[in-house]
């Protein structure tokens, strides 16, 4: 046997080089977050925000579904149109977003103070209702000089009005443009804990893509990935912003798109970035919604069905909804695919388990990721673990999260 020659002090001069960047890579890279993450969030203008929006919204995808159930059970299944009408009855909407930026617009600040302070009691009287987003928040207005003082002022009022930070709170930060804006919106959060006897790191906040300079700096460098980690901490999710990123890529109106080039490439930028950090990745908006003629309208429900189903296999499990239709079309996608998901990952999950081979034969990582698969579809409704037991008699609650959670270098 050939002996070993590398005396104790080489592998102690070879630790010493690595354990700084072990603890820099555990630091700023300390996992996904696999349960939580909404399937949408819902924009409304503070101008119409109320305690009952989420019953309005429920109201009119639920007639919206009952009228045009033909249409949908073309582009799904009566199984996911029956799911769909289930969740929408008990909660409607997974993530609210109380509007003062774009969807808002300008107006006087008697005018916007005053629907800041209704914003703050909605979310307060939202967050204490069981039946309620578990997800809400805001988006204040910008960063840029001329409209800083009056987003700061806006989000102070809410908060204020709330009395406190509501549960499940978190604002969005629109249009950012370089990393070094987000050391501020950092020390706003800070700032606001201390001037209103907050929790301290009560406040977290969003960060809205829909500046090129937010994927690509000046240097060449991804401006979004720098800004996660100058957000200590703080950062929850990256939200892509369809129309602003593509009209600033100079995309003329009729192309824009979610399934545009300048998108994708956008929002993969994003996914890689937030890669493994415990950020969330949030696909955009369409301004296609299911109005007008029959034929408008089931034309509509077809392209928002095929967007998020797109986005689903990319990678992107949460994305903007603007109208009550819209959360229709998202729920049967998002059954549609979870339940093809398990089809698909329970048989590769089961040999793993079982350590008996089969025509795949997958990595530690790909069981990770097929297990995460499973769990997300188990977390939107879109199947019971007994659905799951039924294909993988191995993958017990237990199983699933010792896959999920398992610890690996990429």
């Amino acid at each position: 046997m050939t002996s070993l020659r590398l005396p104790p002090a080489a592998h102690q001069r070879i630790d010493a080089l690595l354990t700084p960047v072990d603890d820099a890579l555990a630091r700023h890279f300390p996992g996904d977050r696999p349960h939580g993450q909404p399937l949408h969030t819902v924009y409304v203008s503070a101008a119409d925000a109320s305690a009952s929006t989420p019953s309005r919204w429920r109201e009119d995808a639920l007639e919206l579904l009952e009228r045009h159930v033909d249409a949908l059970g073309e582009i799904s299944t009566p199984a996911s149109v029956d799911l769909a009408r289930g969740t929408l009855t008990r909660r409607p909407i997974a993530d609210l977003r109380i509007d003062f930026e774009d969807g808002y617009g300008v107006r006087g600040d008697d005018v916007e103070d005053a629907h800041a302070a209704r914003a703050g009691r909605t979310l307060a009287s939202l967050a204490a209702d069981p039946h309620g987003p578990p997800s809400l928040g805001i988006r204040a207005k910008g960063l840029a000089p001329h409209e800083r003082a009056r987003g700061i002022r806006t989000l102070e009022l809410v908060l204020d009005a709330a009395g406190g930070v509501p549960a499940g709170f978190v604002f969005t930060v629109p249009k950012l443009r370089s990393a070094q804006q987000v050391p501020a919106v950092v020390a706003l959060c800070d700032e606001l804990e201390r001037a209103h006897g907050l929790p301290a790191r009560a406040l977290r906040f969003e960060l809205q893509i829909e500046s090129p300079q937010a994927v690509v700096g000046p240097d060449g460098s991804a401006t979004l990935a720098q800004a996660i980690h100058l957000a200590d901490g703080r950062c929850t999710g990256l939200h892509y912003g369809t129309y602003d990123y593509s009209a600033a890529c100079g995309i003329a109106p009729q192309f824009q798109s979610l399934d545009h080039p300048v998108a994708d490439h956008a929002k993969a930028v994003m996914l890689a970035a937030a890669a493994q950090t415990g950020v969330w990745v949030c696909d955009g908006s369409t301004q296609v919604v299911p109005v007008g003629s029959e034929d408008d309208v089931r034309a509509a429900l077809a392209r928002h069905h095929r967007l998020v189903a797109r986005a689903l296999g990319r990678g992107y499990y949460q994305g903007w909804d603007m109208h009550p239709g819209h959360l229709v079309t998202r729920l049967l996608a998002n059954y549609d695919f979870f339940r093809g998901a398990l089809a698909a990952a329970a048989p590769r999950l089961q040999s793993y388990l079982a350590r008996i081979g089969g025509s795949v034969v997958d990595e530690p990582a790909t069981a990770q990721a097929l297990a995460t698969v499973v769990r997300r579809g188990l977390a939107v409704g879109a199947f019971a673990h007994a659905d799951v037991l039924a294909l993988a008699p191995s993958c017990t609650t237990d199983a699933l999260d010792a896959l999920v959670t398992r610890t690996h270098s990429p």
